[in-house]
């Protein structure tokens, strides 16, 4: 199994502004942008965090998920949540030839922490020995930074600046994340009882 963004986060659209003020960095000077670089790193890494947390992703981003098996034959859950769209699943033969399932064959079951594609008929299509199945899909909370849930955003400014604070330091994200951010991120964890997938 393995998951890749193919799409990433721009530049314009982190709250690189808002961070400053958040920090409440000095304003007015000829060099006022000058840390922009090292904003940009803290929020990245931050929310990068907060996703690895809690398996959400909060801008709407696309992913491609890659399975050499499925758990369950009827339906197979995705990594990332909340699920936007899926965009083609495709099964790939051990020679590399890709072929793409009709839409209609399948529907995203949509979870807050679980969603699943499933299959319309018994079963999903088979993947071949030597194969693979690929989902594309767009997952993520909203298009924008001020359409995120606030205790999102805070918990992702809490802990950018946590990190920015403490950037000459070592590595600020080797330990654990502060009390105020992860009591923040606790509702939009995955409880998983019983071993469920």
């Amino acid at each position: 199994m393995m998951l890749s963004e193919t799409t990433w986060v721009p530049a314009e659209a982190l709250p690189i502004q808002s961070f400053r003020e958040h920090l409440r960095l000095g304003t007015g000077f000829a060099d006022d942008y000058v840390q922009d670089g090292v904003l940009d790193d803290a929020l990245r890494a931050a929310i990068a965090a907060v996703e690895g947390r809690t398996g959400k992703a909060l801008l709407i981003r696309s992913f491609k998920w890659t399975v050499s098996a499925w758990r369950d034959l009827a339906r197979h859950t995705l990594p990332v949540a909340p699920v936007v769209q899926v965009c083609q699943l495709a099964i790939v033969d051990r020679t590399g030839q890709v072929h793409v399932v009709d839409p209609s064959r399948y529907v995203l079951e949509r979870d807050v922490h679980r969603p699943r594609v499933a299959s319309t008929s018994l079963f999903l299509p088979s993947i071949p020995v030597g194969g693979r199945a690929e989902i594309d899909f767009d997952a993520g909370y909203a298009t924008s930074w001020n359409e995120l849930p606030a205790d999102l955003t805070r918990a992702v400014f809490l802990l950018a600046a946590h990190y920015y604070e403490n950037r000459g330091q070592g590595s600020a994200s080797a330990g654990p994340m502060p009390y105020g951010v992860t009591s923040l991120l606790d509702r939009y964890r995955n409880v998983r009882l019983f071993g469920g997938a």
